[in-house]
């Protein structure tokens, strides 16, 4: 046992399932500060094609609803509950977009990173960061999210997404597909396709109150049959009922 998940697949729903596989393979028991045991480890998952076909895992929808995985999408590529910060601490798309300094100065990290990018497309200095060490160490519920790192290889523009802790069961897939949707966007913003998405976590863990269903699910990865829930966002559309 390595203690290291290392997955990788040419979509979305391929890279997913191969890192909860890993995950039973290589994972370790873990307490949490939640008052419960964790199935835990480190994780790096490549995704070749992060906008091809199919791009849903129907299993990796835990949002209420199916209309959840678009309502998440618009959340962080659109920062449309930008408004409840106060409320809510953070959005990824509050930090990214208009991180706020202590003393009230607002950076668009992302906006400078495209700058950064059409100066020199191989600059290793684009990326956007969530983590305010006067603040956060403090938050019952600091950001997963710590860091997006950009960068322009072969002509397309390549991300990383870094997590300091990710649900590997109820949070890890939407995650991914709502930051390779902000991959896309930032791609189109540059004249270019997007490349390759590598997602890292320190801790890709599944809480033990989930065993019995990851248990469930790995068995169905394992045999095959979880592919029937592999579908393709226009189809993904007409099951939750949202114009694409």
């Amino acid at each position: 046992m390595n203690w290291l998940v290392v997955a990788r697949g040419r979509t979305l729903p391929e890279a997913w399932e191969r890192s909860l596989l890993a995950l039973a393979e290589e994972g370790v028991k873990v307490f949490t500060e939640y008052g419960e045991s964790s199935l835990d480890a480190p994780a790096v998952i490549v995704v070749e094609k992060p906008l091809a076909e199919p791009r849903v895992h129907l299993k990796g929808v835990v949002a209420g609803s199916l209309r959840g995985l678009f309502d998440y999408v618009a959340e962080v590529v659109d920062g449309v509950r930008d408004h409840l910060v106060d409320k809510t601490e953070y959005t990824y798309h509050e930090r990214l977009f208009s991180y706020k300094l202590p003393r009230g100065e607002v950076i668009d990290q992302i906006a400078l990173s495209l700058e950064k990018l059409r100066e020199a497309p191989h600059t290793r200095r684009a990326q956007a960061v969530t983590w305010q060490a006067w603040r956060d160490p403090h938050s019952e519920h600091p950001p997963c999210l710590q860091r997006l790192w950009f960068r322009v290889v072969d002509g397309k523009l390549v991300m990383h997404a870094h997590m300091r802790s990710n649900d590997a069961l109820k949070a890890a897939f939407m995650n991914m597909f709502a930051f390779t949707e902000l991959q896309r966007r930032l791609a189109e913003q540059l004249g270019v396709a997007a490349g390759r998405y590598v997602h890292f976590a320190d801790s890709y863990h599944v809480y033990e109150r989930d065993w019995k269903w990851f248990n469930s699910f790995v068995q169905q990865a394992r045999s095959g049959e979880s592919r029937r829930l592999w579908k393709t966002t226009e189809e993904f559309a007409k099951m939750a009922n949202v114009s694409t």
